[in-house]
């Protein structure tokens, strides 16, 4: 008979437990080694895109909570970058997949128009970059020239070769208040293997100060210097001298404009002085010409009325004297005088096309000499700048002036003067010039009438920035008066401009 006690059906109850324990152990431990984890370790790298399609083709294997796991951190962007990690099941693959509208695109939707600066703009004319001096800017140029002219003169020929030298500058104040700006020019002419028969030296100096005296006042001192030699058809000229005499006149002047509401008033007042050198004569002897030093000072007052910004008629009215160093020329003859003169105009300003003024009065001039005839003329005096077009700029310039006389006898003349200038930019670095004048001298006693006409064109070809290349060619005649001369002058050039 068998007996089996509680503890002995405990025991065998324990060893079919752990038998059937090592039989699922057995069956179970070739899967899990096989599988791998879909997550990689914390501090190991991330998989590749290949590696990311095989963990996806395990997605049916895994539990519902593994999925959904999964998927939340496969949607997880880079919050720093905005880019798309790369262990997502969209990295590396074409759309469509859900994009973030947050993001910038790499291109505008609407491209639109080129933008404004990427447009062609005009091209600015060379500009030299100037010198500075403290608070002054100077724009120097040196011209050297080589040039040619041939004079006909009562049915006889002559001609000259000779260098010639320019210098033109602008000084130009930088001040917050007032301002300050001196122009010059001056040429020096050298014949080549001759004398210096007919050469012109020429020079021009003047400077203005404004003041700004007040919101509705201001003030302006100029001050000037210029010496030209005569011409040989001047009505003043001596006959058959080998050189001229050269004229030496300095001006200065003050002036005072005050703006009330519409109505502008200026008074000026204004001197100069014109010293003349000797003339030297064919045989080599010299003519004094101090008879004809004088002085002048004159004074004006100007009323204008504002009908509008761009047009103010005025009213003028001026008077002066002239005094001569000796009482009496080389004839005998008393010639200081006194002036008076009335003007009226309108001073015209159309922004950048066309400003200026234009006006006509009367002039009258009595000389201290009781046998010196009284000279009267009706004047026209006015300038003009006209700009047509962008690169095209054309002045115009009308004056009336009365000259006296060192003709025994005869007190003076009105001279009537016209000029024209036309500068043209053909390229960027090309610009092209024309000039015209024309000089009436209306004679009041028995002398003939007197016309000058002078016509010139030039080219300058900009080679650099500091360099540029001239050519001038230029046309005078001189009809009337006992005065019956051609001059024809042309010449090439080189310009250094800072």
């Amino acid at each position: 008979m068998k007996i089996i006690t509680p503890t002995g059906r405990t025991r065998e109850r324990r060893r079919t437990a752990f038998g059937l324990l090592l039989a699922c152990s057995a069956l179970a431990s070739p899967a899990t080694a096989q599988t791998p984890s879909p997550f990689p370790p914390q501090d190991g790298p991330l998989p590749s895109a290949a590696d990311a399609g095989s963990t996806a083709s395990l997605r049916g294997s895994q539990s519902p909570q593994s999925t959904a796991d999964g998927a939340a951190d496969a949607d997880q962007t880079d919050t720093a970058t905005g880019a798309i990690p790369e262990n997502t099941p969209t990295a590396g693959v074409e759309p469509p997949y859900e994009e973030d509208l947050n993001q910038p695109y790499e291109q505008p939707l609407d491209p639109g128009i080129e933008p404004i600066d990427g447009q062609e703009q005009p091209v600015e004319p060379i500009d030299p970059t100037g010198i500075r001096l403290g608070t002054f800017l100077l724009r120097p140029s040196v011209n050297q020239g080589i040039d040619t002219e041939i004079t006909r003169s009562n049915g006889s020929r002559t001609r000259r070769d000779y260098l010639s030298t320019t210098v033109r500058g602008t000084l130009s104040s930088d001040w917050s208040r007032h301002s300050l700006t001196v122009t010059g020019d001056g040429t020096l002419e050298r014949n080549i293997g001759g004398d210096d028969r007919g050469e012109r030296p020429e020079t021009n100096i003047d400077a203005d100060l404004r003041l700004d005296l007040a919101d509705d006042t201001v003030a302006h001192i100029t001050g000037g210097y210029s010496f030209t030699r005569e011409d040989d058809y001047d009505p003043n000229a001596v006959g058959g001298a080998a050189t001229q005499s050269g004229v030496h006149e300095f001006t200065g002047g003050a002036s005072v404009e005050r703006d009330l509401g519409r109505v502008r008033g200026t008074a000026a007042l204004d001197l100069s002085r014109a010293i003349y050198t000797d003339a030297k004569l064919s045989d080599g002897s010299v003519l004094s010409m101090k008879d004809r030093n004088r002085t002048g000072i004159d004074g004006r007052l100007r009323l204008g009325y504002e009908l509008s910004p761009a047009l103010i008629p005025y009213v003028e009215v001026a008077t002066g004297h002239t005094f001569y160093d000796r009482s009496k020329d080389n004839s005998g003859y008393a010639r200081s005088s006194r002036n008076y003169a009335a003007r009226t105009g309108v001073e015209f300003d159309l922004g950048e096309k066309l400003r200026g003024e234009i006006g006509t009065g009367y002039e009258f001039v009595d000389y201290e000499d009781s046998r010196l005839k009284s000279v009267d003329a009706i004047t026209f005096n006015g300038n003009a700048t006209w700009s047509p077009q962008r690169g095209t700029d054309v002045d115009l310039g009308l004056r009336t002036t009365i000259q006296d006389s060192t003709t025994p006898g005869e007190s003076g003349w009105a001279e009537y003067q016209f000029t024209a200038a036309l500068a043209h930019e053909m390229r960027d670095d090309l610009v092209a010039r024309l000039t015209g004048s024309t000089t009436l001298r209306d004679f009041s006693g028995g002398q003939s009438n007197e016309t000058v006409w002078i016509a010139g064109a030039g080219l300058s070809w900009a080679i650099n920035r500091y360099l540029d290349l001239t050519g001038d060619v230029e046309y005078e005649q001189a009809n009337g008066g006992g005065a019956d001369d051609r001059i024809v002058r042309a010449g090439v050039g080189l310009t250094l401009k800072r």
